[in-house]
């Protein structure tokens, strides 16, 4: 089995291993927790991924309750926990990360697979930095944030989106708007450059780029969300991005699904990538020509 590589990925799998080897053992949380005098919201956090166990002592106690004897397993597992602890590539940027994203992030450098729906927005991995950097200043007053804090999620965002641009970059399959495309950001200049920079990235071998224009009469979800392919254990978890402007992540089989269901039905109502380049094209001219009756 492929191991998880970052410390985000190493903790959810860690938590997906120990949680099979109770449900193995036909023990529920409680059992564990009282066994092993655990606080039992801690036990679940540590299954669901949501936090790490401090001390190998801890692990070592789970695994010896669970009757793991084989060294070799006890030995990866072990690897796997002290992997945990370490800091991400991202860490830097922590302070400036609202709530969820920590995770997040994470959890997108370690996927095999992105695929994402983007109904008003050009999607954050495909933004040029000019982009990236007009669409949060236009936040600035209203979201209260410093001009450091702006600057730090600009340059992580140019270094998420080399996870999918350099080396060993994993699929990305993007679906967006025609009105993502059509909105003005920063200026109508730096809007030719970011349907430019589109059009580049979707010529990538491993990057397919949709648009569901604005007269299609199929399925149109209102609400963005990405879809991270894991791998096993860990699975497919969605992140959606909720009404206080958090970012959610969840890997419960029910809503992962029904996202699922709501990709593919955006996939199919969408036009298809090869048809992408030259739509943008043809939407840049009908821009061009009204800007030029306008200006």
């Amino acid at each position: 089995m492929a191991q998880p590589k970052g410390p985000n990925s190493r903790r959810v799998h860690l938590g997906a291993v120990l949680m099979k080897m109770r449900d193995d053992r036909g023990l529920s949380r409680n059992d564990v927790a009282a066994a092993l005098n655990l606080d039992l919201t801690k036990l679940w956090r540590v299954e669901r991924g949501r936090t790490g166990l401090q001390k190998q002592q801890d692990l070592r106690d789970l695994l010896d309750h669970y009757g793991v004897t084989d060294p070799d397993v006890i030995a990866n597992l072990l690897q796997i926990h002290r992997e945990s602890l370490q800091d991400g590539w991202w860490t830097p940027y922590n302070p400036h990360l609202a709530k969820g994203m920590r995770e997040y992030v994470g959890m997108e450098t370690d996927a095999k697979a992105i695929n994402a729906w983007q109904p008003n927005l050009v999607f954050g991995l495909l933004q040029t930095e000019a982009y990236a950097r007009a669409l949060l200043m236009s936040a600035k007053l209203v979201d209260e944030t410093t001009s450091d804090n702006i600057d730090a999620n600009v340059q992580l965002r140019m270094e998420r989106k080399a996870l999918v641009t350099e080396e060993a970059p994993r699929p990305l399959w993007v679906i967006m708007s025609e009105a993502a495309l059509r909105g003005t950001i920063g200026s109508y200049e730096l809007m030719e450059e970011q349907r430019a920079e589109i059009i580049r990235l979707s010529e990538i071998d491993q990057i397919s780029v949709q648009i569901l224009p604005d007269d299609s009469t199929g399925y149109r979800a209102s609400q963005n969300f990405v879809l991270l392919e894991m791998g096993e254990p860990l699975g497919t978890i969605v992140q959606a991005d909720q009404a206080d402007g958090q970012a959610g992540i969840t890997d419960a089989k029910p809503k992962v699904g029904k996202f699922l269901r709501r990709f593919d039905g955006l996939r199919a109502a969408a036009l298809g990538p090869n048809e992408t380049p030259r739509f943008i094209r043809d939407l840049e001219k009908n821009l061009n020509s009204k800007w030029k009756r306008t200006s």
